[in-house]
Formats: structure tokens, sequence, C-alpha cells
């Protein structure tokens, strides 16, 4: 859209491959696995990859933005104080999307499971230090440092949900301003698709239940799948995308596990055969597996955390308290059996993410910024 209206934009990134044409890649592979080991090691997560953020700031200062939108920038891909110094130098208005908690803690990027609200005051003894930094808890440290770094910015916050939106009012970046703009979705590639994936598994018969994540564990809610498994009769079969070899060791034979899928394509047609799609997750900023499983016409069972709510409406899916497995049991069974459901309402409330819509809002948001 930027491109099309005669705006010059470019994307900055340094993780995988981009085929914009203005794509611009600033650090390898190679170079972040050696960041990420100084940060384990120093304790000193997003405030590493000086060498990386130099180059990154010449590119910046080469093109002369007038707006600079950041999106993850915790993949040991910059440091943090460098690159606000720059642009609280450089007079560049700044968006930030926020797509986890990062921003505003001094090391988590949820913190939902464990309970921990001191990011509200001010964080210390972090639980999930470990995860982080092998030898040395700072915490402390880091989350004055971005406090003192964000403060004299002329930032404007993107929250992909109201959920952080409402963490972002009660963090020290709540004098900033901030807007709701969700996660986009291409409804040409997620849409119905007729495939042949339950005659490949002899499936025809059976209830399909599907998960998709690619970060499986307690988080994402492996377990609640594993004992699901064990109480749905053989009527039901379970389906996961995004499994590995080591994940493979924990499931049952009875759950089919599929690695990846060739294409989002593909991964349209894992939707459209299913029957519920099912995201047990317990940490979650905005949830768009659930979107894409609803534009392709299958309705979503979801647990009440984080932005998973908001993705969903009554005629495409429910809300489950976290943890109630009786409860997830019950409405696999009933969604299954009395079809509630239709498909081309699953696929209305998808529209209301289809990119063109959210392209705009950001577009609306970049020409207020300046003023045009």
């Amino acid at each position: 859209m930027l491109t099309d209206a005669g705006n010059e934009n470019y994307i900055l990134y340094c993780i995988g491959q981009s085929d914009f044409p203005q794509g611009i890649r600033y650090a390898n592979e190679r170079e972040i696995r050696i960041q990420a080991l100084r940060a384990r090691i120093s304790g000193r997560y997003g405030f590493v990859s000086r060498g990386i953020t130099r180059r990154l700031i010449g590119e910046l200062r080469r093109l002369e933005p007038d707006i600079v939108h950041l999106h993850n920038i915790h993949s040991h891909n910059c440091n943090l104080a460098m690159l606000f110094e720059y642009l609280r130098e450089s007079g560049a208005r700044v968006i930030w999307t926020m797509h986890d908690c990062w921003g505003f803690t001094g090391y988590c990027t949820h913190y939902v499971m464990s309970g921990c609200g001191k990011w509200e005051s001010g964080c210390h003894d972090c639980p999930q230090r470990r995860k982080f930094s092998w030898f040395s808890d700072r915490s402390r440290e880091l989350y004055d440092a971005k406090c003192r770094k964000t403060k004299p910015l002329d930032l404007t916050l993107v929250a992909p949900s109201r959920w952080m939106a409402d963490q972002i009012g009660r963090s020290f970046l709540s004098g900033h301003g901030c807007c709701v703009i969700p996660n986009g979705i291409d409804l040409n590639v997620f849409r119905p698709v007729n495939g042949s994936f339950r005659e490949r598994h002899r499936l025809e018969d059976k209830y399909l239940i599907l998960g998709a994540a690619f970060d499986w564990g307690l988080r994402k809610g492996l377990d609640v799948f594993k004992e699901l498994s064990e109480r749905l009769d053989d009527r039901f079969r379970i389906v996961l995308v995004g499994t590995t070899n080591e994940i493979d060791k924990q499931l049952p034979d009875s759950i089919i596990s599929i690695h990846r899928t060739a294409d989002r394509l593909e991964l349209a047609e894992l939707y459209s055969a299913a029957d519920v799609f099912l995201n047990p997750t317990r940490e979650e900023v905005f949830g768009m597996v659930n979107i894409e499983a609803n534009a392709c016409g299958t309705p979503v069972l979801t647990f009440n955390t984080g932005g998973c709510p908001e993705c969903i409406e009554e005629r495409s899916g429910c809300v489950i308290a976290v943890n109630d497995i009786d409860a997830l049991e019950r409405e696999i069974v009933r969604i299954c059996r009395e079809r509630p459901f239709k498909p081309e309402d699953c696929v209305m409330n998808a529209g209301r993410f289809e990119n063109s819509i959210i392209y705009k809002q950001y577009f609306d948001l970049y020409k207020g910024i300046i003023g045009e």
C-alpha cells in the first residue's frame, strides 16, 4: 500500500529472507547466534549487538526516514540503548508494534504463566531469569535502562490486541500514545480448501481436532492435547502441526504429528479439513492461528488468555477458562456432533482482519503522525 501510494519505504531485517525490492539485510544468522551467546553470558539481553546496531544505524542515516516502525527488536539484532539514542537525536517519529511484553520488562516476553507482576513497578529477582541469563540477574538494570531510553522518544505504540494495550497502559510506557491494530491475514491464502488430507490418513469417518504452533510445550498446551487424547474415544483424532522429533517422543501414537507444512496453502488445507481448531495456549498477545482457522471455515476453541478471545465471535467459536480440560472436552464433543457453527460465519469473522483493512489502519496512522 505504501509503495502503491508513492511513498518510499524500506524493510531492514536480519533473519530469514525478504523478496521485497527495498529489503535490506543488516546482519546474518552467525552474528545473531554469537550475540545470543554474549547475552546469555553477560545477562544483558537486548543490550549487546553493538556492531550489528552500528550497521543498522548506518543504514538509517543513509535513508533518513521520517518514520521508523519497529517490530521485534529483541532477537539479538540490536542494542536498545544505541538504537534509541540515535532515534532520539535523529528526530524521526517512531512507531513500535509490541508483539510481546519484552519492551516493558527486564527480561521476559511473557509473564502470565509465572504470575509475575513486578513489571508494573520495577523488575527484580526475575523468576524467568535463567531463560535469558546463565550467571546473573540484571532484570532491574535492564528494566531501568528501557525506562530511561524510551521516555524521551517521540514514540507511538501499537498493540495487536486490547489486552496488550491494557498491559502497556499499566507499564512505564503508559506516557506514550497507544492504539490497537490487530495482525492481518491474507484471505486469498487462508480460505476453505478442498484437499485429500483425510483420505491420505484414513480419517474419513473421524472427528478431526487440529492444533498448530511452532514452539510446542507447556505454554502452547501440549499437555492438554496429550490428556485429551486419553479422554476422547476412537471416533476422535488429534493432529498437531509444527512438531519436532523431540516433541514426537512425548506424543502417544494416537496423535498425528506433522513437523511442517510445505507452504501456507497446505496449512489452509489442514485447517479446512478439521472439525474444530483447538488453541489451548496459556500466554498469547493475539492468537493469529485462531483467525487462520476461522478463515478456512473451521470453528475455534481457545483458552481465555491474552488477546485470544478478541480473535473470535460467538458465531465462530468458544472461549474456555484456562486449564479447564473438562469444559474443553465437552465443547469438542458438542461441536463435532452438533455442528453449531457455520463455516460461512467463521469466514465472516476472519474478514475483520483482512490484510487490506489492517494495512489501511497503519497507513492512516502514518499519515496522522506526519500530519498529512
